[in-house]
């Protein structure tokens, strides 16, 4: 049976009168259980229930119940030792009324009428093998939780119009945070043995009904204070619970209405153990619960802890690690780089849930605990204030979140650090202080969320001293703090940008660059980051798409950031954000750190085939993340090396007229008695050149004009061309009216012979497209060519060499390849050729076409397939590179890294000695 199969014979089951004795058997064949299958569990041979169910082995575990006990029967499921021994799949508990189950492998959770099975039928699907998602078990108690929230948050926007409204919004978002904070609370015995999930089962109603009292009882005892409880009327049963305020709980305590199923998602999400939750990744899994644009596409912005580190290790973390190093053994200097630690500020100026600052303060603790532990300090209170830890978040349940990530990571590092005990007995209250600001970051004033100076860490001698001697000889260079700017804002190319955050931009760089409309979004935080820098002791790093540092951005973004005094000194290289999320967020990003005070060499990392990671210590970066001098590519109108010029191809600017299929050409031919085929040429863009699609357009020289005017399937798409400009609100269109025979835009006199380049080309093929045309070929305007010109230049675009110095210097169209001949042939830095040179580049190419005609029919796309390439195809084009990388260096480049440094370094000493 097939998924559509399956949902009808699901609302078959649901539309026949309910059967409690037949219902597990129904519900199995349903799903394509086989009939012997199902006989052998109705004679009970092969049911192994030890609760009065029916169990499939490797299966599902079904009970049918009582009217009213479905939540009791699921957790009679859930304990149920022969569902651990059948190794379950499934749970399932119903009354023939309300249906709950849970996926045991994924630990998510279905809560519904039953009259409402047929729309759930997707969540049992793995029972009939077919699954959508590969689950990822390295963060799943983090999804089950962001699951379970996620339902719970969508059945109470639903039954609560008022609150899912965006007016309300706020109040249902910090609803949200008050309830996984209890849950969190229950499982670390912050609440001294009281369970808010058993109280809210125990105290309301089966039917719901009172389900928000009970919620809002317990809450309003965290908001009172214990000496006032008795004037505010507290229940005997929510006084249990300690105070806890601290912003949390403060203002109305209202609680939305829950409806039954509202309340099983409750109960379900507090059975998780979320004292096994990681606050520096929980948070970005919870931040899609309230998220409409991101719910359904879990986690699709997680930002895994290894990535972060990409980020945090070389902006401060590493440096301080190495100060520990050298501190071995010295009480003095662990002494000062813990005064140090107190007084870092890390300021994320596009926080969402707040990862990077939970990472950033887990690590700070670590080195703290460290020094504490080399100076017999260990239960000492840490000095490392969450208000060092700041953000901006733009939106308001992140915000939220992650101030809530901060207080748990806060509490666990003491737990581990100090014990359990100390730390429950200083938790609570919370502290009421917000370092998160919710707002607009390319609007905010940076200072004033980070002033320059910051607010010094009040410690007394017991927090920062052992003894009075200690202090007398503490080292106070480090008195004024630092402040290490991170994160992963939005990136958005200026495409894709609303008005909104166009205007954010435009507010930025409106009096730098006229260009600035070309930039992405995410440029906006580098110069803010920069502009900060210049009144602060700070540093930033960001990860970012890596078309800042590609093509014309490089020229508009860069020479603004390094006229601040900014410097790159550290990069990685383009790599795939591959994150930990059923739909894998597989954009190529960088990272890039900025500061205005760098000692010591740079720090260049890049990511092997493999994903080790290899760094190298360099003099300087330029802003294309290559080693060598700052330089920034312009346009050029001739190439730089002695090169044969690359033109585009021929623009038709004719609403359609000018160009045809083969269907259309047909047409035209047998509607016609003369002979039509002297006025058509093969048209080539870089569609036809890669995938062999054929197309043809009209080229019809000044003479034949009178002639055409006879043939109607030509003259009529002519008057289309003509009314197409006679229209146009372009000028430079209508002036082109009376020629409506012509391409808009000629560059080719039609007879020559084409070497072709393809202006788009996809980012997974290891050479660009390139091939040779016959005379007479028609190149579009989406195509560059050589004409009539020799072979050996085919050589060159068809390197290695020459796809490296594109990628990085030309940009991309969303992820594909965008060629330019002015950015990337006319800068394409080349050796002087002598005549041997480019008799053998000749040959070269000669071999590289040969390969491929040996493979006809087969396209560009088929033979460049990197996993189907045909082997001497392979071979002729890694023959290519070899004979062209030894004209650079006499020998092959060892990698890119290498062959960009020789590029850049070859580009600069040319662009130096030519004259233009």
């Amino acid at each position: 049976m097939n998924a559509v199969e399956i949902e009808q014979a699901v609302s078959d089951l649901v539309e026949g009168e309910f059967d409690a004795d037949a219902f597990p058997f129904a519900f199995l064949e349903a799903f394509d259980n086989k009939s012997t299958t199902i006989k052998r569990l109705k004679s009970g041979e092969s049911n192994k229930s030890d609760i009065g169910g029916v169990l499939q082995t490797n299966n599902i575990h079904i009970l049918v119940c009582p009217e009213g006990e479905v939540n009791a029967a699921l957790n009679a499921l859930q304990e149920s030792p022969a569902t651990r021994r059948a190794k379950s799949k499934f749970i399932l508990a119903t009354d023939g009324a309300f249906i709950e189950a849970e996926n045991i492998n994924t630990g998510e959770t279905l809560v519904c009428d039953y009259e409402d099975l047929p729309k759930h039928f997707g969540f049992f699907l793995p029972l009939a093998g077919i699954s959508y998602t590969k689950e990822i078990k390295d963060t799943e108690l983090d999804r089950n939780a962001s699951r379970r929230l996620q339902k719970l948050y969508i059945e109470l926007s639903r039954s609560n119009p008022d609150w899912g409204a965006s007016d309300r919004r706020h109040d249902m978002n910090h609803f949200m945070a008050r309830l996984i904070f209890c849950f969190f609370a229950e499982d670390t015995d912050i609440f001294h043995g009281e369970n808010f999930t058993s109280t809210v089962e125990q105290m309301s109603d089966r039917d719901s009904s009172n389900t928000h009292d009970v919620i809002n009882a317990v809450f309003q005892a965290m908001n009172t204070p214990k000496e006032d409880r008795k004037l505010e009327n507290i229940r005997s049963w929510a006084d249990r619970f300690p105070y806890v305020n601290g912003g949390l709980f403060d203002g109305s305590t209202e609680t939305p209405r829950f409806t039954k199923i509202a309340r099983s998602y409750l109960l379900h999400a507090g059975r998780l153990d979320w004292k096994k939750i990681n606050p520096d990744i929980f948070g970005s899994m919870i931040q899609t619960v309230a998220d409409d644009d991101e719910r359904g596409t879990l986690g699709m912005h997680y930002t895994s802890v290894p990535n972060i580190l990409k980020v945090l290790n070389p902006l401060f973390i590493d440096n301080l690690d190495a100060q520990l190093e050298q501190a071995k053994g010295s009480p003095r200097k662990l002494l000062n780089l813990r005064k140090r630690i107190a007084n870092i500020r890390v300021f994320d100026p596009a926080c969402g849930s707040g990862n990077f600052l939970v990472i950033a303060y887990k690590k700070m603790r670590e080195i703290e605990a460290e020094i504490n532990r080399q100076r017999n300090e260990e239960n000492r209170s840490s000095v490392i204030s969450l208000k060092n830890f700041r953000g901006i978040e733009l939106r308001d349940f992140p915000a939220e979140i992650a101030r809530l990530a901060l207080i748990i990571a806060e509490y666990q590092c003491d737990v581990v650090y100090r014990g359990q005990q100390l730390a429950i007995d200083e938790f609570l209250p919370l502290d009421t202080q917000n370092w998160i600001t919710r707002g607009n970051a390319l609007a905010i004033d940076w200072l004033s969320v980070c002033p320059p100076t910051g607010t010094k860490v009040k410690l007394s001698g017991d927090d920062l001293f052992s003894s009075p001697e200690d202090q007398a000889e503490v080292d106070f260079d480090n008195e004024g703090g630092e402040t290490y700017i991170c994160g992963n804002p939005p990136y958005l190319g200026s495409t894709w940008q609303s008005k909104e955050q166009k205007a954010d931009l435009e507010s930025i760089f409106k009096d730098r660059t006229k260009n600035w409309k070309s930039l992405d979004y995410v440029a906006g935080w580098f110069m803010k980051a920069a502009d900060y820098g210049k009144h602060t002791n700070s540093a930033a790093a960001f990860v970012s798409t890596n078309s800042i540092c590609q093509g014309q951005q490089v020229a508009m973004l860069w020479p603004l950031i390094f006229s601040t005094g900014h410097e790159i000194y550290f990069a990685h290289t383009s790599f795939k954000w591959a994150n930990l999320a059923s739909h894998n967020a597989g954009v190529t990003v960088i990272i890039v750190g900025i500061s205005r005070s760098i000692k010591g060499c740079r720090q260049l990392f890049d990511t092997a085939d493999n994903g080790e990671i290899l760094v190298k210590d360099v003099e300087n970066i330029n802003a294309y993340l290559v080693i060598g001098k700052n330089v920034q590519l312009k346009k050029s109108s001739s190439p730089l090396a002695n090169l044969t010029p690359m033109i585009r191809g021929s623009s038709p600017v004719d609403g359609g007229g000018l160009l045809m299929n083969r269907l259309e050409l047909r047409s035209i031919e047998n509607a016609s008695k003369e002979t039509v085929r002297k006025y058509i040429k093969k048209f080539i863009g870089s569609e036809e050149l890669i995938n062999g699609k054929e197309r043809y357009c009209l080229w019809i020289e000044d003479e034949f004009v009178e002639e055409v005017k006879c043939i109607k399937p030509i003259s009529d798409r002519i008057e289309i061309v003509r009314n197409m400009r006679s229209s146009s609100r372009k000028f430079q269109t209508v002036v082109m009216v009376d020629t409506p025979h012509k391409f808009g835009e000629i560059r080719q006199t039609g007879d020559e012979r084409v070497l072709a380049v393809a202006a788009v080309s996809s980012e997974n093929r290891n050479y660009l497209p390139c091939g040779l045309l016959p005379p007479g070929t028609i190149i579009s305007n989406l195509c560059f060519a050589f004409f009539d010109a020799p072979l050996w230049n085919m050589a060159i675009v068809a390197s290695k060499l020459h796809l490296i110095w594109i990628k990085t210097v030309c940009g991309k169209l969303k992820t594909d390849f965008r060629y330019s001949n002015t950015l990337g042939w006319n800068t394409f830095p080349v050796p002087q050729l002598t005549e041997n040179n480019k008799k053998d580049l000749t040959h070269c190419a000669q071999d590289i076409l040969l390969a491929r005609e040996a493979h006809f029919p087969a396209t560009i796309a088929d033979l460049y397939n990197p996993e189907k390439m045909p082997e001497d195809l392979r071979r002729a084009h890694e023959r290519n590179d070899e004979v062209l990388e030894r004209i650079y260096i006499g020998r092959r480049f060892r990698n890119d890294t290498e062959r960009l440094e020789k590029l850049f370094a070859l580009y600069t000493k040319m662009s130096q000695e030519k004259v233009y």
